[in-house]
C-alpha cells in the first residue's frame, strides 16, 4: 500500500547515517598465511548468509537488497551520473544512497536496534525517475516500492507479533497466527526439537467434515531439502509439519566454506568444531550445533576466533527462533592480557554478588576472555561485546567464552556530540567514557551472563540442589518452591522477556561491581594512577543513566512496546537509580521543550545510594532466574520497565536530539589464483559501505 504525502519524521531514513570504519588491517597482516586462509572461509561463509538475515527481517528486504545491488552495478557507483542522465537533483540521489547505505548497515529495512521500519527520504516518484535509467532496475523498483514505502497502519512501521499487525519473517505469509497457537506448537515441539533455526508458517486446509482447519509448517533450515518430514500432533490431531530446505541454496555455500575452514583449521578442535557446523547446515541439525558449541568452547586462546549460526532470539517476538550471524576475528593481545587476569581472579568477585552460595555455581567454570578485532560480522547489528554459546546447559556444564569487540567499542564518528551529559560533566565524560565502557562490557560478559545457577531437576527425581532443605531465597526469606523442570530452560520458561532481562540482569552485575576497587585495578584505574577509579566510576553511572535516557528512542508510545532488549533492560536500570532518591540523581530541565535537558548525579552517594540500589533491583532479578518464578520475574521486570507520564515527556527531547546508530564498513578477504589471500578495505563512506556489499558477492 502506498500513501501520499511524508511519512513521520521518525520514520526517515538518518541524513546522513553514521559511518565508521573497522580498523582491521594491521591484525590480519599480524596472521600467517595459513591462519589467513582460515579466516578467509569463515568470513565467506559468514557473509553468504546476508539473504537470511534479509529473509528474517521483512518480505521485501530481500528486494531492496537486490534493488540497491543492482542500481550501483548500473552506475558502477557513479552516483552523480544518475543525477545528470535522470534529471534528479543531486540531493535526492544522496537520499537514495543514505537509505541504501542505512539499509545495508542493517541488512533489512527495520533498525537492528528499535527494530522499526525506516524508509527513504526521496520522494517515490523521484526514485521511480531514477530506476527508469534502466528497465532490469524498474523492474526491479515496482517490485518493492509499495512495500518500501509504507507505514500505514502504523503497526507495520514494526517488527513484532503479527496477530497484533505488526511484521515478522519468523512467520512467513501468516498473518493471522497468534502468540497463543506459537506457544502451543513450541510446546507440542519442544521435547524433540530446537526452534532456533526454523521459522513457522500457518495455512489453512480443508478437512474431510468440510471444515477449514489450521495446520503448521515448520521451516527448517538446511542444505538438503525433506518436504515429507516429521509430523506432530496438536490437540490429538497431527497438523505440524516439520520439513528442511529453507534457505537451502545459502546453506549449501556455507557448507562449502565450512567444509574448506576443516581443511584449513589451524588444530584438531578447530576441524572437529566446523565438521559439526558443517553437518548441521547440511542437515538443519541443532544437536551438531550444540556439538560445534562445545568444541568451540574448548578452542582455547586461538588467534583467529569465530562463530557462527542461528545465535540470537532478540527479533523474534516469541523470543525462540534466532537470527543468522557469523563473525571472525584477530585477538588483540594487550587488552586480552587484562581481561586474563579478571577470568584469573573472578572467583574473587563472585562471592561478592547479592546473593548465597545456593544460587551459584558450584564452581565457576573459567571463560576464554579475548579482546577481538572484528574482520567480519554478518548480522543485522553488531554488539560491543559477546557471550555465548546460549545453550544455557552448555554453558553450566562445558562452560562458555567471553568476547569483548575492541573495533567495535573504538570506532569512532568525526565530531559526534554528547548529549544530556552536563557542561561540568563534559571533559571528565569525553575522557573517559570509552575506559568505563571497557570495564562495563568486561564485567557484563564474564561475570553478568557467566554467572548463576539454575535450579533444576536434571533428571527423573534427581535435582542438582538439596529438595530437602531448600535454598531460603533472599529476596521473600522463605524457602524456594519453584525451580526447572526435567528438560526445562531458562528461555522456554521466561519466553518472550528472557533475552531482555538476561541482559538487564548482567547489566546490573556489572552495576554492581563497578565500583570495586582491586577490579577496576585490573584495568589500570587506581588512587595511585593517572585514571581515577572514582572518576571511572562515575562516568559508569553518567554512562549508563545517559543510556537509560536514550532507550526511550525504542519505546513507541502507540504500542506501549519496547523495541530493543540491550535498551530496555538500561531503561530499568535508569529507573531503579532514580527510585534510590532524589538527592543521588535527577533529570534537570527547565520546562517547555525539554532540550536543556541533563542528568544530574551525586558522585558522591554512588557507593551508598546507587550500587546498594542496584544490588536489591538485581538480587530479585537473579533470584527469581535461578528459581524458574516467571511470574515474579515478569512482574519485576514489567513494572520497572513501564514509561510512566513523567518519563515519557522527554522521549521527543530524545528524538529531537538522537544521533543515528553508526553503521560500519568492514573489509573483504580475497583468494588469490595462488591461492594467498588479500585483505581489501574500504573508504568510510556512504560509497564504501555499499561497494563493500556489492563486491561481497552473496
Amino acid at each position: 500500500m502506498s500513501h501520499s504525502g511524508s511519512p513521520p519524521s521518525h520514520l526517515l531514513a538518518d541524513s546522513p547515517p553514521t559511518i565508521c570504519k573497522l580498523v582491521i588491517a594491521p591484525h590480519f597482516a599480524a596472521l600467517t598465511d595459513e591462519e589467513k586462509l582460515y579466516a578467509h572461509h569463515i568470513s565467506r561463509a559468514s557473509f553468504l548468509g546476508t539473504r537470511i538475515v534479509l529473509r528474517q527481517v521483512s518480505p521485501e528486504s530481500e528486494g531492496i537488497y537486490d534493488l540497491i545491488i543492482a542500481t550501483y552495478e548500473a552506475v558502477k557507483g557513479n552516483w552523480k551520473k544518475l543525477s545528470e542522465e535522470t534529471g534528479v537533483n543531486e540531493q535526492n540521489v544522496r537520499y537514495w544512497v543514505e537509505y541504501a547505505a542505512q539499509f545495508l548497515g542493517n541488512l533489512g529495512n527495520y533498525k537492528s536496534f528499535g527494530d522499526q521500519k525506516f524508509v527513504p527520504r526521496i520522494p517515490r516518484e523521484e526514485l521511480e525517475a531514477i530506476m527508469r535509467y534502466e528497465p532490469g532496475l524498474n523492474q526491479r523498483f515496482n517490485m518493492v516500492a509499495d512495500a518500501m514505502y509504507s507505514y500505514l497502519p502504523e503497526s507495520i512501521a514494526l517488527l513484532g507479533y503479527p496477530e497484533q499487525g505488526h511484521i515478522s519473517q519468523y512467520y512467513p505469509a501468516s498473518p493471522t497466527i497468534t502468540k497463543e497457537e506459537i506457544a502451543k506448537v513450541h510446546e507440542a515441539t519442544a521435547s524433540e526439537f530446537s526452534p532456533e533455526n526454523t521459522r513457522l508458517v500457518k495455512s489453512g486446509t480443508m478437512g474431510s467434515n468440510g471444515q477449514l482447519k489450521e495446520t503448521y509448517t515448520l521451516l527448517v533450515a538446511s542444505a538438503e531439502k525433506n518436504h515429507s518430514g516429521k509430523t506432530f500432533e496438536l490437540d490429538g490431531k497431527p497438523a505440524i509439519l516439520q520439513t528442511s530446505g529453507d534457505h537451502s541454496n545459502e546453506m549449501e555455500k556455507i557448507v562449502k566454506e565450512c567444509d574448506a575452514a576443516v581443511e584449513t583449521a589451524l588444530n584438531e578442535t578447530q576441524k572437529n568444531m566446523f565438521q559439526e557446523y558443517s553437518k548441521s547446515f547440511q542437515t538443519g541439525s541443532i544437536e551438531a550445533h550444540r556439538q560445534a558449541q562445545k568444541h568451540w568452547v574448548q578452542d582455547k586462546g586461538p588467534k583467529v576466533e569465530c562463530n557462527i549460526g542461528f545465535i540470537e532470539t532478540y527479533r523474534d517476538p516469541h523470543g525462540v527462533r534466532a537470527e543468522w550471524e557469523g563473525f571472525v576475528a584477530m585477538v588483540n593481545q594487550d587488552q586480552t592480557k587484562k581481561f586474563g587476569e579478571l577470568v584469573a581472579r573472578a572467583g574473587e568477585f563472585i562471592p561478592r554478588l547479592p546473593w548465597g552460595k545456593e544460587f551459584e555455581k558450584d564452581a565457576f567454570l573459567k571463560p576464554d576472555f579475548t579482546s577481538l578485532e572484528v574482520l567480519s560480522f554478518c548480522t543485522s547489528g553488531i554488539p560491543a561485546g559477546i557471550n555465548i554459546p546460549n545453550y544455557d546447559d552448555i554453558r553450566q556444564t562445558f562452560g562458555f567464552k567471553n568476547v569483548s569487540l575492541g573495533n567495535i567499542l573504538s570506532a569512532k564518528a568525526p565530531n559526534e556530540p554528547i548529549t544530556f551529559i552536563k557542561e561540568s560533566d563534559l571533559k571528565l565524560y569525553e575522557s573517559l567514557k570509552g575506559a568505563a565502557f571497557e570495564v562495563q562490557v568486561g564485567i557484563h560478559e564474564l561475570l553478568g551472563h557467566g554467572t548463576g545457577k539454575l535450579l533444576q531437576e536434571v533428571e527423573k527425581g534427581k535435582f542438582n540442589f538439596d529438595t530437602q532443605n531448600p535454598p531460603v531465597s533472599p529476596v521473600t526469606g522463605e524457602e524456594v518452591k519453584t525451580w526447572y523442570g526435567v528438560g526445562e530452560t531458562w528461555g522456554g520458561v521466561f519466553g518472550s522477556i528472557a533475552a531482555s532481562y538476561e541482559e538487564c540482569r548482567a547489566e546490573c552485575v556489572a552495576m554492581y561491581l563497578g565500583g570495586e576497587k582491586d577490579l577496576l585495578k585490573i584495568f589500570g584505574f587506581g588512587d595511585d594512577t593517572e585514571k581515577k577509579a572514582d572518576d571511572v566510576l562515575y562516568v559508569e553511572y553518567l554512562q549508563m543513566a545517559r543510556a537509560g535516557l536514550l532507550a526511550l528512542e525504542f519505546w513507541d508510545p502507540r504500542y506501549k512496546k519496547w523495541g530493543q532488549g540491550h535498551m530496555q533492560a538500561r531503561f530499568s536500570i535508569l529507573q531503579t537509580m532514580l527510585q534510590a532518591g532524589e538527592s543521588f540523581i535527577k533529570l534537570e530541565s527547565s520546562g517547555g521543550n525539554h532540550d536543556d535537558l541533563v542528568i544530574s548525579l551525586n558522585r558522591d552517594q554512588i557507593r551508598s545510594h546507587g550500587i546498594p540500589a542496584i544490588g536489591k533491583y538485581l538480587q530479585k532479578l537473579h533470584v527469581f532466574k535461578s528459581t524458574a518464578d516467571f511470574a515474579a520475574g515478569k512482574k519485576l521486570y514489567d513494572e520497572i520497565c513501564t514509561v510512566n507520564e513523567d518519563m515519557a515527556k522527554y522521549r521527543e527531547a530524545v528524538m529531537r536530539k538522537k544521533l543515528p546508530r553508526k553503521q560500519f564498513v568492514q573489509a573483504n578477504t580475497v583468494l588469490t589464483p595462488e591461492g594467498k589471500v588479500e585483505l581489501k578495505e574500504y573508504e568510510p563512506t556512504l560509497e564504501g559501505l555499499i561497494q563493500s556489499y556489492v563486491e561481497r558477492d552473496v
